[in-house]
């Protein structure tokens, strides 16, 4: 699996479905970031441990497909910067759409470090 820095679309596009949908959502984190990885989104701190308590309801809830359209995405030495939109369908028939906008720091071994977003319901 490429990292991040070498294929931030293709990251982008697997890493929301293989958290919703992998046995091992541990191994899927450490596969794409290092261990002191920390995301900031809309200004919450998650770090490595509250990432993986955010995912669980998500994980119980009853999505049966996730989706990402990537609009922009670019790698700049250490920097990481995207725009896409997350699409979660739910098991009650709902759709639910989240505008990303992403800023990352990637780890010489071109995993995320730092992950800042931004994010939007339409």
């Amino acid at each position: 699996m490429p990292t991040p820095g070498e294929d931030l679309t293709g990251y982008l596009e697997s890493y929301p479905r293989e958290m919703a949908f992998a046995d091992d959502p541990v191994a899927v984190l450490d596969r794409y970031h290092t261990p002191d990885y920390t995301c900031y989104n809309d200004g919450a701190r998650l770090d490595r441990a509250a990432l993986l308590a955010h995912v669980q309801p998500i994980r119980r809830r009853g999505i049966t497909a996730v989706r990402v359209e990537v609009q922009d995405a670019m790698v700049q030495g250490d920097q990481a910067a995207a725009r896409y939109t997350l699409i979660a369908e739910t098991r009650k028939g709902r759709t639910l759409t989240t505008e990303v906008y992403l800023f990352g720091r990637l780890a010489p071994d071109g995993r995320l470090t730092r992950v800042d977003q931004i994010t939007r319901i339409p």
